[in-house]
């Protein structure tokens, strides 16, 4: 239920007043296992608080902790017990990647390192909440060149003139890429960002925010079809020098 994930207020008899018991949501890091198997009122209670930080229940607007986070884990659509995440839902999912199985050395390491204890157990803080919030200040300086934001435009305009999508890239979409290029730009060293660091996240920014045209006639998985077709638009499209 969405009170469930956002809150409620609950009625205290001795006082005879309401109170709010606020929910899960109201964390740091939100971490939405399995989303697609939430039922869509439940799916729905992120969304607000995604786009604008806050929750609304009973009429009152209650802010979110800041920084503010959610990480989400989805089963594929073909599975029993799931539901389809409305388009509005994933464009408030800046990225979406796809984890794929473990390199076997990787998954080798995994079970030794569970031979005898759970090292989820010993899990510690890396990171402070103004840590966090010192590196998002720090993305947005990343320099991004006038060049870059032309061929950032330039493949959102593609994906809205594309045959292949009945609906293109949303503005939010156009700033999402231009966030992530600066955050990845960050994280490689970097005080500016190159053609590259837009190239490079075009899939998992845009593959989930784009809808494949009816009228298209390929692959049946559309999360596949959508990449395809933002590949070609990547060949097309000139890359600043």
């Amino acid at each position: 239920m969405p009170s469930d994930v956002i809150g409620l207020s609950i009625f205290n008899q001795q006082t005879s007043e309401f109170e709010w018991k606020p929910g899960p949501i109201f964390s740091n890091v939100v971490v939405a296992d399995e989303i697609n198997r939430a039922t869509p009122k439940t799916q729905s209670a992120l969304l607000e608080a995604m786009a604008e930080e806050q929750v609304t229940v009973d009429g009152v607007s209650r802010g979110l902790p800041l920084p503010f986070i959610v990480i989400a884990t989805q089963n594929p659509s073909e599975h029993h017990g799931t539901y389809p995440l409305p388009e509005s839902q994933l464009d408030r999912f800046m990225l979406r990647l796809h984890m794929g199985y473990p390199a076997v050395d990787d998954e080798k390491r995994i079970l030794r390192d569970r031979e005898q204890v759970n090292p989820l157990e010993f899990i510690e803080a890396v990171l402070s909440q103004d840590d966090v919030t010192e590196i998002q200040t720090a993305v947005t300086k990343v320099r991004f060149d006038e060049a870059l934001v032309d061929y950032l435009l330039q493949i959102v305009d593609a994906t809205r003139k594309s045959d292949a999508f009945e609906l293109g890239i949303s503005p939010r979409g156009s700033l999402a890429l231009f966030r992530s290029a600066q955050a990845l730009a960050l994280i490689e060293g970097r005080n500016y960002c190159i053609a590259d660091d837009v190239k490079n996240l075009v899939l998992p920014v845009f593959a989930h925010r784009v809808i494949v045209s009816s009228r298209s006639s390929g692959l049946k998985n559309r999360t596949r079809e959508a990449e395809e077709a933002l590949k070609g638009i990547l060949q097309t499209v000139v890359v600043p020098i």
